[in-house]
């Protein structure tokens, strides 16, 4: 990305510019450099845990392991990757799309974004270590594996269950939280932040509300959200550690702690998953019109969806708690804002569907992976509307079926909304092209991989296997196989975009000003015409 003066007068070489670097463009290379390295490592437990479910038995990582992978993975994915890299890119675009120099609070900025990798560490601490104590153990050195063996890896589940996150003696629970936590602290730093800078930094003159981005519009949503909801979960793991360490009895059972943590975790975790799919959203609203050669069809119900998301989504937390013994009047009227809340899910995709119509399509890599996102947006979101109904979640709660509807909705949509993203904005980060044939590949890889990987998981949910399981019926193998050979697509896919990235900063061609030809149609956005 190229540089303004100021922040080329400014700016130390080497290492030490992305150890001391304030600027915001900086800064949202370094979050997309974290995200893809988690994207990694939580896609690393995902394949270890599609491994052991190739086969019926528990044949290759023992119950526990698995259990702590299972919990790694949601962990790593949910705070330490999503949320990790729509920061990125808006931290690339927005303050442009906005007319502002730069964040509003650089040095927050900055603080926000270097608290999560010891956060990511010590969340993983208990992995960290079981991995280096094994290895420790296979060269023949059981004497200094003994200490790492000692922190085996939590098997809580990434909702952190009370009664067992609280009396499980595992010392990782206490890591795991205070990782947790501290994510949460950076993402309401980043959050306060980016509200900061759209409403008081933005240049009321050139970028009046009535012209605010699309993507503006649902970063700032998002961070409103997160700004509610991240506190809820930081007090929640307070409680929860004050438990564990000097004996406080917050979530104690015979007070109904159980539930008190549930209702406190799930304010936090319903809204999270509008924190996650808001700014794909807007990615797709801002991308997707630029390949249809058409302004997004209907601007403003657009945003009022978005506005109402980020109300409704406080409402619905208890769509998690059917199965708990609440009162039938509780659940009608959370059923209620569940299902109202697709409304709005479901003017944007209207609208996306409408802006196509009659369009002059071009199939970019970003208009494949905004297609490819729609689609599967389009089912797992029917799927979700299903478990919102009270008699239909009953039956499907802690199912494979909740897996499925989840993944396709946090990899079918929002992975290939970033993905449509990064190629969107791959000339404007490096100067240079990327490979067109390879980025088909990896979409047509990962289109497919998506499909049988989590399509099944529909099956065997429907069929009534339960989730969080290392070993399951024999009958249910099939489903398995065909879910762990999607799995396999989507690590290929991986490998083809990882190869494509380094050859084009290798060897790709010259981006130019305009690489998407975007002026011809009064597409060039402010961050496209940058000094």
């Amino acid at each position: 990305m190229p540089d303004s003066p100021r922040s080329e007068r400014r700016k130390p070489r080497g290492i030490r510019r992305w150890l001391t670097t304030v600027d915001h463009a900086d800064i949202g290379l370094l979050y997309l450099c974290f995200a893809a390295l988690a994207f990694a490592w939580g896609g690393t437990d995902a394949a270890m845990m599609r491994t052991e479910l190739l086969t019926p038995g528990v044949t290759v990582w023992d119950t526990a392991t698995y259990d702590g992978l299972f919990t790694m993975h949601g962990l790593t994915m949910l705070f330490f990757f999503a949320t990790p890299a729509v920061w990125g890119f808006a931290n690339l675009v927005v303050p442009d799309l906005v007319d502002a120099d730069d964040m509003a609070f650089p040095r927050l900025n900055a603080i926000g974004f270097w608290l999560l990798p010891p956060a990511l560490v010590i969340t993983r601490m208990g992995l960290v270590t079981d991995v280096v104590g094994r290895a420790l153990r296979l060269v023949g050195r059981p004497d200094l594996a003994a200490p790492f063996l000692a922190i085996a890896p939590v098997g809580l589940g990434w909702t952190l269950y009370t009664p067992l996150s609280e009396h499980v003696t595992n010392p990782d629970t206490v890591f795991v939280l205070l990782g947790i936590h501290l994510s949460g602290i950076a993402t309401t730093m980043t959050a306060t932040n980016f509200v900061t800078t759209i409403v008081a930094e933005r240049d009321s003159e050139t970028v009046p509300w009535s012209k605010l981005d699309i993507f503006s519009w649902t970063m700032l949503t998002q961070s409103g959200i997160a700004l509610f909801a991240f506190p809820i979960l930081g007090a929640a793991v307070v409680m929860l550690l004050l438990d564990r360490t000097v004996g406080t009895t917050f979530f104690t059972t015979a007070g109904g702690g159980a539930m008190l943590w549930q209702h406190l975790f799930w304010f936090f975790g319903h809204p999270e998953v509008y924190i996650l799919v808001l700014p794909p959203m807007g990615l797709i609203s801002l991308i997707l019109p630029r390949f249809a050669g058409r302004k997004l069809f209907g601007f403003k119900f657009v945003v009022y969806s978005t506005l109402a998301i980020g109300v409704l989504s406080f409402g619905v937390w208890a769509h998690h708690m059917f199965t708990t013994g609440m009162d039938p009047r509780l659940t009608g009227s959370f059923m209620a804002v569940s299902l109202a809340i697709a409304v709005p899910s479901a003017v944007k995709t209207f609208n996306w569907i409408t802006t196509l119509w009659n369009g002059r399509l071009r199939l970019t890599a970003p208009m494949l992976f905004c297609l490819g996102g729609v689609s599967t947006f389009i089912v797992g979101g029917v799927t979700g509307v299903f478990l919102a109904a009270v008699p239909y979640d009953l039956v499907m709660q802690d199912t494979y079926y909740v897996v499925g509807h989840f993944h396709l909705i946090l990899v079918g949509f929002i992975v290939f909304a970033l993905f449509a993203a990064l190629y969107y904005y791959f000339p404007l980060l490096t100067g240079r092209e990327y490979g067109r044939r390879l980025a088909r590949a990896h979409f047509w890889l990962t289109f497919v991989g998506v499909w049988f990987a989590f399509g099944p998981m529909l099956l065997l949910g429907i069929e009534g296997l339960p989730r969080r399981m290392a070993g399951y019926p024999a009958r249910f193998e099939l489903l398995q196989w065909v879910s762990s050979a999607g799995m396999a697509l989507l690590g290929l896919g991986g490998i083809v975009l990882v190869f494509n990235v380094v050859q084009s900063l290798r060897n790709g061609d010259d981006a130019g000003d305009d690489p998407w030809d975007l002026a011809a149609d009064g597409m060039l956005t402010a961050e496209w015409e940058r000094e």
